[in-house]
């Protein structure tokens, strides 16, 4: 038995490889779809036109949707695994320790391609604000064939000579560069969704045609369940050339419409209000219902008296009664007939209170007074940062009572429903969730996405990138919400991690120096990253929660880790002995036993850390003969 080492290429090494799972999925419903390729298996395009009833060939290219230049390559940037890694930053987040909650710094795509394993089909709601394609206001690479260069030369970390710009309305491919931007990035989020997950897309005039037809290409076009319109401002802009913009979108799509159903909103005081109970009826408030309707019903032309004795021959013309005459009967014995305080009126419904559904239906008009306008957001950044010119970077923030109300629509306080937002921007969407947890005892989580894009006007407080605002912003936050609730003991805090190369050194030997290169190469792990880099790493690759509870334990005079319960045991101390080999395997197994972990664990080890060949196999022995058959190594 010997400890298998981690290679590039292995699983323990990438990210989801999203690509090879679809061919994989395929070729076990339809082994014939799959024929070998220059590069490896394709798919035989032919068989898969017979597998549907399409005998067809000539019309492959007109088909109903959207197209444009550089569709195919942005969807198989989607597909492409990351060679990333995110790596932790304790002293920069709040309540490591406990807290649930992430701010990930660093480019959205490849954010969401590391994110793949651990949380694909876990996350309730995805809000995002993506860039508004105004022809100055958001940042994409030219080159997209390598989205970590791109991002660490765009925030300054490396030197290179790729341009990096802003999307301008002079360039010919304004809305294509746009639609690249945002189409692989909806395909990857769509597979974080769970099934009866939703996804919140704030878009303006600008591109919703186009942001809809994608929607509908990515989920399908059956899942649409509304485009709400938002009153982002309180006062019409008489500047306007044409017409004041009052209006923002948020579209809204679900993972699986036969699944979804947003949540009742709470009732309002007028809709309270309406109901009384006039007659002391023990069941409680009612309000009178119309008893007649225009629509034809057979058995709803009968005459009625009054108790007061006035004859009515029939309902008001042009009506009839909503109910057979023996239903009206039992309603009026069962005193559910309202006929006025001196028993003359038209018979009325009384409909209870406490009958009636708990909530209210979302409508797709959202006005300013119920969920706020832009201005409102403005002074929230305001008075949570300080920020001197949040007037000239930030014009649009969204207001917390917005995004309150998307979390009331799409969570549960009942469930600890996780949410994800890949466009931070400022941090609303935690500031909101703190909000909304403080207010329902709810348990909700949130992931953040921000580039950390440089920020002009800043460097006073301290801030350099757009990020930098992010953090500060929940950070307040979650202090203002603790302030001001004393009985609210909820999570308001959060892990940062950054986006960077991986912390395992890819293998590229120098064809002039074969022999320097395997020297080099004997140290697995890139120079300048910790354990902690190394660890987090792995939970990634394996496909574990960011956030899952960790243990640290002493044995054998060396450091060990167990993760998840057990699910995952490292050791990253820098050297192994024959000696150490035993009592380090016998107390690994100890705790694993102590633990007892539900199903299959890893063990990973240094590679450069064993004193020999000896010492990794009889480590690698003992853990095997007590049931730890996945030992790897770095």
């Amino acid at each position: 038995m010997s400890i298998q080492k981690i290679e590039p290429g292995m699983p323990e090494s990438q990210s989801a490889d999203i690509l090879a799972d679809n061919l994989a999925r395929l070729k076990a419903l339809f082994p014939e779809l799959l024929t070998e390729g220059a590069k490896g298996p394709a798919i035989n395009i032919d068989v898969l036109k017979a597998l549907v009833g399409d005998a067809t060939a000539t019309d492959a290219d007109e088909k109903y949707g959207l197209n444009w230049h550089g569709k195919r390559a942005a969807r198989q940037l989607a597909l492409t695994p990351s060679a990333g890694t995110l790596r932790p930053y304790p002293e920069e987040s709040v309540d490591w320790d406990t807290t649930q909650n992430l701010m990930i710094e660093g480019d959205n795509l490849e954010v969401l391609k590391l994110l793949q394993k651990s949380y694909a089909g876990k996350v309730k709601l995805i809000y995002i604000d993506p860039p508004y394609n105004t022809g100055k206001d958001f940042v994409y690479p030219d080159n997209f064939q390598d989205s970590i260069q791109n991002y660490l030369e765009l925030t300054g970390q490396i030197e290179g000579g790729r341009k990096i710009s802003s999307n301008t309305d002079a360039s010919g491919r304004f809305h294509t560069d746009w639609l690249n931007m945002l189409y692989p990035r909806l395909k990857l989020a769509h597979s974080l969704l769970k099934d009866d997950g939703v996804i919140f897309v704030s878009i303006a005039d600008h591109e919703i045609h186009n942001l809809r037809a994608a929607l509908n290409e990515v989920f399908g076009e059956e899942n649409f369940i509304a485009s709400v319109i938002w009153q982002k401002v309180y006062s019409p802009k008489n500047s306007a050339r044409h017409f004041s913009e009052d209006h923002d979108y948020i579209v809204v799509y679900a993972k699986n419409a036969e699944t979804w159903t947003p949540r009742l909103l709470p009732r309002t005081e007028e809709m309270e209000a309406r109901y009384s109970n006039t007659d002391s009826d023990p069941r409680g408030p009612w309000k009178a219902g119309d008893l007649s309707a225009r629509n034809y019903y057979g058995e709803g032309t009968y005459p009625i008296t009054c108790p007061s004795g006035r004859q009515l021959s029939g309902p008001p013309p042009g009506t009839y009664w909503r109910v057979s005459r023996p239903k009206f009967d039992e309603l009026d014995k069962d005193n559910r007939i309202w006929w006025g305080t001196d028993g003359n009126n038209v018979p009325a419904i009384k409909r209870f209170l406490s009958e009636v559904k708990d909530g209210r239906v979302p409508q797709t008009l959202w006005t300013y007074q119920e969920v706020g306008h832009t201005q409102e957001g403005k002074k929230e950044l305001i008075a949570s940062v300080d920020f001197p010119n949040s007037d000239v970077v930030f014009d649009t923030p969204k207001p917390t009572r917005l995004m309150r109300r998307i979390l009331q629509l799409a969570t549960s306080p009942d469930d600890a429903d996780l949410i994800v937002d890949f466009f931070a921007g400022t941090g609303t969407t935690m500031d909101a969730m703190f909000a909304q947890n403080a207010e329902d005892g709810g348990k909700r989580r949130c992931i953040l996405v921000q580039l950390p894009e440089p920020l002009a006007g800043a460097a006073s407080v301290g801030w350099t990138t757009i990020a930098d605002v992010t953090r500060a912003r929940i950070k307040a936050a979650g202090q203002r919400h603790k302030e001001g609730n004393a009985e609210f003991n909820g999570d308001v805090g959060f892990r940062t991690f950054r986006l960077d190369t991986s912390n395992i050194k890819a293998w590229s030997p120098r064809s002039d120096d074969v022999a320097q290169s395997l020297l080099d190469h004997l140290e697995h792990v890139n120079a300048g990253r910790s354990n902690d880099d190394v660890l987090y790493e792995l939970l990634l690759k394996l496909g574990l929660d960011l956030c899952v509870p960790m243990q640290e334990k002493k044995i054998a005079g060396k450091t060990v880790h167990s993760i998840g319960s057990g699910v995952l045991l490292s050791c990253f101390d820098e050297r192994i002995s024959v000696a150490d080999a035993e009592p380090l395997a016998l107390g690994i197994v100890a705790w694993h036993k102590e633990q007892a972990t539900a199903g299959e664990v890893t063990c990973v080890f240094l590679d450069s850390a064993f004193e020999n060949d000896v010492a990794k196999t009889n480590l690698a022995a003992i853990l095997e003969q007590h049931g730890i058959a996945k030992v790897r190594s770095l």
